[in-house]
């Protein structure tokens, strides 16, 4: 497998691993280590193939998509990807994030994501959004597993958010931003004259 963005802290390659997966993950700032490599996606060469690509919050970032996801779908049949649709922050849930930073603040804890919403996305203008990212990878795979999941928890870490989050998501309060996606490549139809 071939983990793409597993960034300083290493993404799932050591589970993967455990899991009896052989694994390459890589990232410009990947760990060191022998399941590493640091390298992008752009300039990362390898003879070999892989079975799957699997991307952790990775693929909004890169520039070209189209280019890069052309060459994940040479390195391999398989996409997975653990993303998230930033663009569909709307007004109640972006008001429930900020409330909850601020609650778990003034209970001492230190949450990793931004106070104000509004500040990230000044910052992270140039990111993919969801319906540009679906529109390129729909075009290489076909879809084999989505469903939209909680995924301010991941920023707000406090000790009941992702089930506060997801019990949200369910009355339909606040949208859900994150998704988990499998999807399998689209192989080349062959003309009638190619199988004679």
């Amino acid at each position: 497998m071939l983990e793409v963005g597993c960034g300083h802290e290493g993404g799932v390659a050591p589970a993967l691993a455990a899991a009896g997966h052989q694994v390459l993950a890589i990232d410009p700032n990947a760990p060191a280590g022998p399941l590493y490599r640091r390298v992008t996606i752009e300039k990362f060469e390898d003879p070999g193939s892989f079975d799957a690509v699997v991307a952790g919050l990775a693929l909004h970032h890169i520039s070209p998509l189209a280019s890069v996801l052309d060459k994940l779908v040479a390195l391999a049949p398989q996409l997975i990807l653990d993303e998230f649709a930033w663009n569909h922050m709307d007004e109640p849930t972006i008001d429930w994030y900020e409330s909850q930073h601020k609650v778990l603040v003034a209970a001492g804890h230190e949450p990793k994501g931004p106070s104000a919403l509004s500040e990230w996305r000044a910052r992270h203008s140039g990111l993919h959004s969801y319906e540009t990212l679906r529109t390129e990878i729909d075009a290489r795979y076909d879809v084999r597993h989505f469903e939209w999941r909680p995924y301010f928890y991941r920023w707000l870490e406090g000790p009941a958010t992702e089930s506060l989050e997801a019990g949200l998501i369910a009355a339909g309060a606040i949208r859900p931003i994150g998704f988990r996606y499998a999807g399998v490549r689209r192989e080349t139809e062959r003309s009638p004259a190619e199988s004679l």
